[in-house]
């Protein structure tokens, strides 16, 4: 299984665990936490698409949309020039429907959307860190709670909570659910010290990062992908490991 080694390899048998469909133009996949979807220098077999390539024997493949290393779910490719441009148009259409699952710190009780523009945070030792800003690119994003639970006076509580974003901004999701107050529970850049993602990235999983964060990633799962003018619907379980957090808070997966 995956795990928060940068060097860890596919192996074909995961890969094809992981398959939920597998047509002839497209393929679907229950992406699992901690691998890359782009190609990567560890070679073909440390990334979702260099796999698939050797998988099928395929020289190229088109991804309409990717999933953070750390984000789990719903993810596609497609097999074809044609397929992939199909979906890509619609991509660039606003013609695909997202669905997440996230969990959240605190009790987040009321459904609420965030109307407030993203950009490039220019204080942050992260370079990549975004922020809600004035001058930044417009972003909407809406929260339902689905359940919360607070199991004991010390813990900060938790919301399973399913969000659906109209634009797709770099970090959208966590920067609007940190901006609430609410940050994604495993989240290392907008959690509670953005330089335990510097540590991640220079030591890996240990020192003060599991003293300070109670799951190793980002709680944040694609739940659902609709292309409603292509007659196309996927939907993925969520993954054992937020599956587990779930039961083991309280929270109502």
């Amino acid at each position: 299984m995956p795990g928060t080694d940068w060097g860890w390899l596919i192996t074909p048998t995961e890969f094809t665990s992981w398959l939920l469909e597998d047509g002839p133009e497209v393929a679907v996949l229950n992406k699992p936490p901690l691998v890359v979807c782009h190609p990567s220098k560890q070679g073909p077999w440390s990334s979702l698409i260099g796999a698939a390539r050797e998988f099928y024997g395929l020289p190229t493949l088109h991804m309409p949309f990717r999933l953070d290393r750390e984000t789990s779910g719903v993810w596609l490719l497609a097999k074809t020039r044609e397929a992939g441009q199909r979906l890509q148009r619609a991509v660039q259409a606003r013609q695909v429907e997202k669905s997440y699952l996230a969990i959240v710190e605190g009790e987040m009780t009321a459904a609420v959307t965030v109307d407030r523009p993203i950009g490039r945070t220019e204080t942050s030792v992260v370079r990549i860190k975004q922020e809600v800003r004035d001058d930044g690119q417009s972003a909407v994003t809406h929260f339902t709670p689905l359940s919360t639970a607070r199991l004991s006076s010390s813990s900060p509580g938790y919301s399973l909570v399913r969000v659906v974003t109209e634009t797709g901004r770099l970090h959208q999701i966590r920067v609007h659910a940190a901006f609430l107050g609410h940050p994604l529970v495993g989240d290392k850049m907008y959690g509670p010290d953005e330089t335990l993602f510097v540590d991640f990235l220079e030591h890996g999983w240990g020192g003060r990062l599991p003293e300070m964060l109670v799951l190793p990633r980002q709680a944040l799962h694609c739940e659902s992908v609709r292309f409603p003018q292509l007659g196309l619907s996927y939907s993925a379980a969520l993954t054992p490991d937020l599956a587990e957090f779930c039961r083991r808070e309280g929270l109502s997966a």
